[in-house]
């Protein structure tokens, strides 16, 4: 397994976020985890990419244990993330929030690869490049995070809610381009609300509910899971 995270807990002050949650992703996967506002999704993503501490249990990386690691050793191992919000700077130009996403590296034949992959998966990006990251549409923003977080050339690529706030066409293309990154060899962990979305495009699936790991299969089967159906997917 590229990652696995065994019985994490995790606290903000006096209140438990995470009950001891056990995931695992394989590598080449697209694992999703989904669950309502407040499940601890995104807290499951501070956690692995180093921003909150747990209080207890493990995360391993590629098969070295990195529970107490800093956030910037992870990225240098192979982690990168996107987060909820996009988190752009936003009076920074594209290729220079693009840049920032490859301070760690100093192969710039490399840089320059990645540097068209990503222009590659979004033209609008190329178009764009000398464009302040604030002036941009949501949609483009959400482009140029995913893109900053693949510019450090990640092993796990983690995304959270990329879908938020997009409208119904913008979120069909940027899932075509999250399935087109994961053919390309990128291992992904997907946090999303929309469940169809997500369920539909992944190999297999977490739901969390109140920081608890409540059920699991591949996309499919919870697709039709009479259960997951009525709590996200809006059908009985």
């Amino acid at each position: 397994m590229l990652l696995e995270i065994e019985n994490l807990s995790l606290h903000y002050g006096r209140i438990q976020a995470l009950h001891g949650i056990s995931i695992e992703v394989g590598e080449g996967e697209i694992v999703a985890l989904i669950g309502a506002n407040g499940a601890g999704k995104s807290t499951t993503m501070r956690a692995i990419s180093g921003l909150r501490m747990p209080s207890s249990g493990k995360i391993r990386f590629a098969g070295h244990d990195i529970t107490r690691e800093r956030a910037d050793r992870r990225v240098v191992r192979g982690i990168s993330q996107s987060p909820e919000g996009r988190g752009i700077f936003p009076g920074m130009t594209v290729l220079e929030n693009l840049d920032m996403g490859c301070y760690t590296r100093k192969d710039r034949a490399g840089i320059k690869e990645d540097l068209e992959r990503v222009f590659g998966l979004f033209p609008r990006l190329s178009e764009r490049r000398k464009q302040v990251g604030g002036t941009m549409s949501g949609g483009e923003q959400q482009m140029l995070a995913i893109g900053r977080a693949l510019m450090a050339r990640p092993k796990l690529l983690l995304l959270d809610e990329p879908s938020m706030g997009l409208a119904p066409l913008l979120i069909q293309q940027i899932f075509t381009i999250i399935e087109e990154i994961n053919q390309q060899g990128t291992t992904i962990l997907l946090v999303e609300q929309n469940a169809q979305q997500a369920l539909s495009r992944a190999h297999r699936a977490y739901v969390l509910e109140t920081g608890q790991i409540v059920k699991t299969g591949t996309g499919a089967e919870l697709l039709v899971d009479p259960k997951v159906k009525d709590a996200y997917l809006g059908v009985a």
